[in-house]
């Protein structure tokens, strides 16, 4: 038999169950009233009790879309190789012909790809310092000093046979494959202003290199080209 305490505690409790019960229903009941609404969470009145989805209400913020942030480039510098010149391109192409170094460096949409030792013109004959763009190609040639004045038989002249030559400037100035001066080629300055490079260098100008790439000729003794 139940006391009046025991009795008052039950009904009570009975009590409240009732009205969490009647609230969970009224909730429920009111959300077809917002239907248009995106839900944006789930909650559960009591245990053992019934979900409700909660809308989003409008005219109310919603909560910020999380976001990853992208990765900075760690890319290093190459070590020993010069910033790339900045002058404009239309093939993607830029080259540096550094005779500090005796190089020249090839970049590719702005990412360095290439050097190559070089051998530039002598003291006597020196490449001008400024920017050259490539000509026309020839995959080989005879090269003439009488083309700018020097005769072929005086003690400068010479006609000399080359090959995957490219011009650098209507005044006689070519990149172009120099076999006989591979040991000089990231060395010293051996040519008569032309830059030499070995002959699988020279082919891969040839092959690769459009016309009206920039080639930038820095710290030579020579003067200024204004091509």
């Amino acid at each position: 038999m139940l006391n009046a305490k025991t009795s008052g505690r039950r009904n009570s409790l009975a009590a409240r169950l009732v009205a969490v019960a009647v609230g969970a229903a009224a909730l429920s009941l009111a959300v077809p009233a917002v239907a248009d609404a995106n839900p944006v969470d789930k909650v559960t009145i009591f245990p053992g009790g019934p979900t409700v989805e909660i809308p989003e209400i409008p005219g109310l913020p919603t909560p910020p879309e999380k976001t990853t942030p992208k990765p900075q480039s760690t890319e290093p510098a190459v070590p020993g190789v010069p910033a790339m010149p900045n002058v404009k391109t239309k093939t993607g192409y830029v080259a540096l012909a550094d005779d500090a170094t005796h190089t020249i460096y090839w970049w590719k949409d702005g990412r360095y790809i290439k050097q190559m030792p070089i051998s530039m013109g002598s003291d006597r004959f020196p490449t001008d310092n400024g920017v050259y763009h490539t000509m026309e190609k020839y995959r080989d040639m005879y090269m003439d000093s009488s083309t700018y004045g020097v005769p072929v038989d005086s003690p400068d002249g010479y006609r000399t046979y080359v090959e995957y030559a490219t011009r650098m400037s209507n005044s006689g100035i070519f990149i172009h494959a120099a076999p006989w001066s591979v040991n000089q080629q990231g060395n010293t300055n051996v040519s008569h202003g032309c830059i030499n490079v070995s002959t699988e260098n020279g082919r891969w100008v040839y092959e690769n290199i459009e016309t009206g790439t920039p080639i930038v000729v820095r710290g030579t003794v020579g003067g200024q080209y204004n091509g």
